[in-house]
């Protein structure tokens, strides 16, 4: 269950979200369309009270009310479609996990369901893993194969997708309609993502030549962001004064094309924070934390080797565990920045056998310093009359001349 509350906050978080924002707009849609309502209504009562009242007068102010009230009709069964499409979307994704909760209680766990579940986990992370990194064809394809489309957060990645191809060809009209879409949240998250965009709007008016066009779009646009960022725009407003090409800081900066590439990625981390999705993938998350749980730092002795399974960074790569996932090759090198495992209490298994070294399965040493389970030794002693064969050095020695250690 800790896994599922760490690592599946954004599975349910974002349908949440995406369904509070509809009922929100929805409301707001309501009270809007049930005001037109009221308004006309008044209009007939304000008709009949004047008194000397026209029968096509009347017909005209109730044909105009039944074409309001068809009006909210509409909204009002459009937003409760749109609402019942996003709770539904909430209900799978909780009953997806719940379904582990259902394999683990019973009692009898079914590994085949089990792994059938992580599959669809990993395949769910590798799915926002390719959305993250622009790799949307292949998320497509792999969510319509794994069924699991309903299970993912594919639809606000394209939306995302639009709004940053839209910057990256210098414009920011969809970006800006983002703004408007999502302005209540963007408040309390205190985002500057629209003044940004502001500010790259009047520089590119500059950049055409077009001072004066920049001048009213400052008075229009400026003026409402001056309690917070007077500041910034008087630097901003400096501009006017500098041609494009000026060497001055910071106004070359507020020239460079770069700024584009900047506004990309600042509209990226505001995305993930309007849906309150972390900076990293999920599948990025889990997979730092299990190569940082398997990661040893130092090449050992061969008297010590065996208590460790794998010497992730032993310069003799012989030395290193072909099963262990740290010691391939791609994973070493994404491992190397992260931290090494850290272990109060160790515990020490046979290389042989992997069982724990323990009272019950004493570690036995052979003469060239390797160290294997009891359990294990005397199984290969039996198959071999007497001898042992190190897996490591396949050395051979008779039973008799392994030797207990004792663990301080």
């Amino acid at each position: 269950m800790a896994d599922l509350k760490s690592l599946e906050h954004p599975t349910l978080k974002v349908p949440y979200e995406i369904l509070n924002k509809k009922f929100r707009t929805a409301q707001k849609t309501l009270d809007r369309e049930a005001s037109h309502v009221q308004q006309a209504a008044r209009e007939i009562e304000e008709t009949i009270s004047s008194g000397n009242v026209k029968a096509k007068d009347i017909t005209s102010l109730l044909g105009g009310m039944v074409e309001k009230l068809q009006v909210l009709k509409r909204k009002a069964e459009e937003s409760i479609s749109e609402e019942l499409a996003a709770s539904n979307v909430c209900k799978r994704r909780l009953e997806h996990l719940k379904e582990r909760d259902t394999l683990t209680s019973t009692g009898t766990i079914s590994h085949g369901a089990a792994n059938q579940w992580k599959r669809k986990r990993l395949d769910r992370m590798m799915v926002e893993y390719f959305l993250r990194n622009g790799y949307y064809n292949a998320a497509i394809t792999l969510a319509e194969r794994s069924d699991i489309k309903d299970l993912t957060n594919i639809d606000i990645f394209l939306t995302s997708r639009e709004v940053e191809k839209s910057l990256a060809n210098h414009e920011t009209q969809k970006c800006l309609l983002w703004c408007h879409d999502n302005k209540s949240k963007l408040r309390k998250l205190k985002s500057n993502m629209e003044f940004n965009l502001r500010i790259q709007e009047f520089v590119e008016l500059i950049r055409t030549d077009n001072r004066m066009g920049a001048i009213k779009h400052a008075r229009k646009h400026f003026s409402s962001f001056e309690e917070e960022h007077l500041t910034t725009i008087q630097q901003v407003m400096a501009l006017l004064a500098f041609p494009v090409s000026t060497e001055i800081s910071p106004y070359k900066a507020l020239f460079d094309e770069s700024r584009w590439d900047t506004l990309i990625e600042e509209f990226r981390q505001e995305n993930y924070r309007l849906f309150q999705l972390a900076s990293q993938s999920v599948f990025t998350v889990a997979l730092q934390a299990g190569l940082s749980a398997l990661k040893t730092p130092y090449p050992l002795t061969p008297l010590i080797y065996i208590y460790i399974l794998c010497i992730c960074y032993s310069e003799n790569s012989e030395n290193r565990n072909p099963a262990c996932p740290v010691c391939q090759p791609c994973l070493n090198q994404l491992a190397e920045p992260l931290p090494f495992a850290h272990c109060s209490q160790s515990r020490l298994y046979c290389h042989i056998s992997g069982l724990p070294l323990n009272e019950n399965n004493l570690p036995m040493m052979l003469p060239n310093g390797y160290i294997y389970g009891e359990q294990a030794l005397e199984q290969m002693a039996k198959e071999n009359n007497g001898q042992i064969i190190c897996p490591k050095t396949k050395e051979i020695f008779p039973f008799k001349k392994v030797e207990k250690v004792y663990v301080m």
